[in-house]
């Protein structure tokens, strides 16, 4: 649990910006300008900056030239260089504008970790040196995505950890608010391309905020929303390419400020397949396998079916779904495992989308489901897989239908209206 700062001279925010933000000389300028403006007013800032758009991406490719296998230590000793790029070049820029401030790596912050190599989690966060930078007045800016486990090593909290990062550092030091910096105005009620007539959300709650990263929307990491709403961080969504007020993610939907309708956004998840095993839950030793394959595998599923084990039962499937990244990867393990547990046919079907409504009480409202299958059939889409839950109501579609189903959705539960 980080510590918190005890006492604020002035009102501190901790400020993210992603790739995109920094991704050129130009971008760290019109940043750097902003934050020293902000400087000069008075406000003590702690900036957490990502690696510049794409360089993670290169890095990664670097290694897997050298080996496809590389081990997770040297990646992460590897792609966390990145970060020092744009926190260096931030410095020099705030510098030559006459404000003081310091680039720090994760390991000169002391952001502690476990020693889970590419996603590891933040344990604790030392405040010291980072205190009596702001004392002196300094702009600390801070590697986003790393940290150091006990023995010293060089951890990565995985993608988009830098969200991570800077709101365990605002809980650590009782920021007034942690904001993250992006190339979007806030959070909208669907992703903007595919509906021009999404709208900008002036406030959500962090369990409907959560329910959205987590099916697909990529303004915040969940992992973040989650910290946040453990430590009762203040987070807010902005632009650092437009001028506004963007989204602020607060704590308990009662609020007067938050809409009263029951469904908030739409979330949407691409790039799916769906794979059926005809055949294979007669028993619970064929499901375990199964299980144990995908975590081996380290692939996450959704959409299980439940395991019959009745005996009398006609022999069960199982359909899932998982990224179209990872399937031939775990067809060539399933078909060996096959050999000898006989799992039954393998069915894909690639090309999938998940659309996912979005709110609060969803479960309970069984003819928001029925709106919401019928509004698909009237667009002749197929929902081929469904799922419930008490702030989410997803189904599995084919890719190809994925605007229209989301812009008649959106339209249908008047998600444009103010």
């Amino acid at each position: 649990m980080p510590e918190k700062r005890k006492l604020s001279r002035s009102k501190l925010f901790v400020k993210k910006f992603g790739g995109t933000s920094v991704g050129s000389i130009e971008r760290i300028e019109v940043v750097a300008e902003q934050i020293a403006k902000s400087a000069r007013s008075g406000e003590q800032q702690v900036l957490v900056l990502s690696a510049m758009a794409g360089e993670t991406n290169r890095l990664f490719a670097l290694a897997a030239q050298v080996d496809p296998r590389a081990s997770a230590r040297e990646l992460d000793m590897l792609v966390s260089t990145g970060e020092q790029v744009s926190i260096a070049l931030m410095a020099i820029a705030l510098q030559r504008r006459g404000i003081k401030a310091k680039s720090l790596t994760g390991d000169q912050v002391q952001i502690h970790t476990n020693s889970q190599f590419g996603r590891a989690s933040i344990e604790n966060v030392d405040t010291g040196y980072l205190e009596s930078l702001l004392d002196d007045g300094i702009v600390p800016i801070v590697a986003g995505f790393q940290g150091i486990d006990p023995n010293g090593d060089v951890t990565t909290l995985g993608r988009g950890g830098s969200d991570t990062t800077a709101v365990a550092l605002a809980a650590a030091l009782n920021a007034d608010e942690c904001q993250i910096f992006t190339d979007v105005a806030g959070v909208f009620t669907t992703d903007p391309n595919i509906d021009s007539n999404a709208r900008c959300l002036d406030v959500i709650s962090f369990d409907v905020m959560l329910e959205m990263a987590k099916l697909g929307a990529k303004v915040l990491h969940p992992d973040s929303v989650e910290y946040a709403e453990r430590f009762r961080v203040p987070l807010r969504v902005l632009s650092s390419f437009e001028v506004g007020q963007g989204t602020l993610i607060q704590f308990g939907a009662e609020s007067d400020l938050i809409s009263a309708s029951l469904v908030q956004g739409i979330a949407v998840n691409k790039a799916l397949a769906t794979l059926t095993i005809d055949g294979l839950l007669t028993t619970s030793e064929h499901y375990q396998a199964l299980l144990a394959c995908l975590s081996r595998l380290e692939i996450d599923v959704e959409f299980i079916t439940p395991l019959r084990l009745n005996e009398d039962a006609p022999a069960g499937c199982v359909s899932f779904m998982l990224a179209e990244a990872k399937v031939d990867i775990l067809l060539h393990e399933l078909k060996a495992l096959s050999a000898s547990l006989d799992l039954g046919q393998l069915i894909v079907e690639r090309q999938r989308a998940k659309v996912s409504l979005v709110g609060k009480g969803l479960q309970a409202k069984i003819g928001l489901l029925t709106k919401m299958l019928d509004v698909l059939g009237n667009e002749t889409i197929h929902a081929k897989l469904l799922s419930t839950s008490e702030s989410k109501l997803s189904t599995v579609i084919d890719e190809r239908d994925l605007h229209k189903a989301v812009r008649a959705l959106h339209h249908a539960f008047e998600l444009n209206k103010v």
